[in-house]
């Protein structure tokens, strides 16, 4: 979120309240604004009111954020379609876009940029037709660092089928990512229990099955080089920061995470190495299971060339 630090002047004689000194102040904003979309407000680093007296020398700092927009507008943001008819959109997501509208991040989603594509008034699809304001054609979602196949809606009633499929778990979802470490054995299946980290709200942590939410990873190492491996993995449920947190489980970090992992020490500049590679779905009027692929993103090919020029490539091996 933004942060909006201003340091009051030593030319101010006495005291004067925060909020009116922030409004008259050079880059602060008024205090109608204040009002609405403050979020933390801090005087020499202790938590304060609007009302709060200021004087000379003080520290003000406000965490702010744009206030929620009453209609998402379309933008003309580039997309990488997989495949599209008249129901669904399958889009290739690239690393770095978020999928829908929420704070800090009201422009520039993947959303945005449907909505533009598919030519609609952001209100077509609204509250009365079980869509979600700020999540239009939205059925599933993938991390903001996590690139790969995303299927959206373009109807209120492929929305609904779509959202069946995932919920029933009639879905198949698979992805690739790149770990710093080995898995004890080859492959196999974890199932924990997913609950937010309590030390830290940005974070999710296992738990017992029977607590949290239920959580259900497949994985299979398909090779090694040297202290990394590549790996496949399938879900069987959906969980915020599932992979991650079931790769971190396994003692295997996803490389580039800079939550679940730490700095590597080769690829200092590597960013999240997951991709959700493969979809396999029944869409809206059809009989037939479809499967979608994502291609190996340039991220994956420049890390993977490194490691077959540095290390030997193994099946796989004990730790």
């Amino acid at each position: 979120m933004p942060v909006l630090s201003i340091k009051v002047d030593e030319s101010l004689s006495g005291s004067m309240r925060l909020d009116a000194y922030i409004s008259q102040a050079e880059n602060g904003m008024s205090r109608s604004r204040l009002k609405t979309t403050a979020t933390s407000i801090l005087l020499n680093g202790a938590a304060a009111k609007l009302s709060k007296n200021v004087r000379a020398g003080d520290i003000i700092e406000i965490i702010w954020e744009n206030p929620k927009p009453e209609n998402l507008e379309p933008e003309d943001i580039p997309l990488d379609i997989i495949f599209e008819n008249e129901r669904v959109t399958v889009v290739n997501k690239k690393q770095g876009m978020v999928v829908h509208p929420a704070a800090g991040n009201w422009t520039g989603t993947l959303v945005n940029a449907l909505l533009f594509h598919w030519g609609k008034n952001p209100q077509i699809l609204d509250k009365s037709e079980n869509s979600p304001l700020l999540r239009p054609g939205i059925v599933h979602r993938l991390d903001k660092d996590t690139s790969g196949i995303l299927i959206t809606a373009k109807d209120a009633d492929a929305l609904s089928w779509l959202q069946n499929q995932f919920q029933s778990r009639r879905v198949k979802k698979e992805y690739i990512a790149i770990v710093c470490g080995h898995p004890k054995e080859p492959h196999g299946s974890i199932k924990t229990g997913i609950t937010r980290d309590s030390r830290n709200r940005k974070k999710f942590t296992t738990t017992d099955p029977d607590k949290g939410k239920f959580a259900h990873t497949i994985y299979k190492c398909i090779a090694c080089y040297g202290p990394y491996s590549l790996m496949r993995v399938k879900l069987k449920t959906g969980r915020t920061h599932q992979i991650r947190v079931h790769m971190k489980y396994l003692g295997c970090p996803v490389m580039g995470d800079p939550i679940y992992g730490k700095k590597d020490a080769i690829f200092e500049s590597a960013t999240l190495m997951l991709h959700s590679y493969r979809l396999g779905i029944r869409l809206p009027d059809s009989n037939d299971f479809s499967v979608f692929k994502a291609p190996v993103p340039r991220r994956f090919k420049k890390v993977l060339k490194t490691l077959h020029r540095k290390y030997e490539k193994q099946a796989w091996s004990y730790e």
